[in-house]
């Protein structure tokens, strides 16, 4: 939180002195990944080639929610187990039941809104709570449900965060929704997101 709180300010230093210069700006945008489990880290290969690493199954996940922060349009993506390990410390979102490429099992991600003053936070309760039902309806395929959910995420997500509420997080179920709309998922399918990009 403290990084992207620092790259904002960066980012508006960037943007002034592009427009005293008078030429285009772009902010610096960066997405994160973050899980947690058994991984082995260390100095690694041989004299040809010798890298300080971390490998293991739990890394591979990390690096896959780190490219799904892009397509939720938030900047954290974090794991389950992440999840239970801090939920006391920070205020945290649903964002999907998820199966990452390579990965046959679903994991349930989340990303980081604020810490724990935002958990406390009345109008971030409400967003939290209109966001849970969302994913439930949108899991039990009741999509009428869950649109008039996604309206009322949006609201609610504009009354907690401002500006830098993730509207693309509800542009996804809105293009999913509509989606199953045209072509309805299968008879038992069980909600999960199957990605297809690394």
């Amino acid at each position: 939180l403290e990084m992207f709180a620092a790259m904002d300010k960066f980012n508006q230093r960037r943007a002034r002195k592009a427009a005293a210069a008078g030429v285009a700006f772009k902010g610096l945008e960066i997405g994160t990944g973050i899980n947690t489990g058994d991984c082995v880290v260390g100095n690694m290969g041989s004299e040809q080639r010798f890298d300080y690493s971390v490998l293991g199954d739990a890394v591979n996940l990390a690096s896959r929610l780190e490219s799904q922060s892009r397509a939720y349009g938030v900047d954290i993506v974090i794991g389950e187990a992440t999840a239970r390990a801090v939920a006391s410390r920070f205020a945290l979102l649903q964002l999907d039941l998820i199966a990452v490429k390579g990965k046959a099992e679903a994991v349930r991600v989340f990303t980081i809104v604020g810490d724990a003053g935002m958990a406390d936070n009345p109008a971030f309760q409400r967003w939290q709570a209109a966001n849970d039902a969302l994913l439930v309806a949108y899991r039990a395929k009741q999509w009428d449900t869950a649109e008039a959910r996604l309206g009322e995420c949006r609201t609610l997500a504009g009354e907690a965060l401002g500006e830098r509420a993730p509207d693309g997080l509800y542009d996804v179920y809105a293009e999913r929704i509509a989606g199953f709309r045209r072509g309805p998922p299968e008879q038992d399918w069980d909600g999960v997101y199957r990605a297809v990009n690394k």
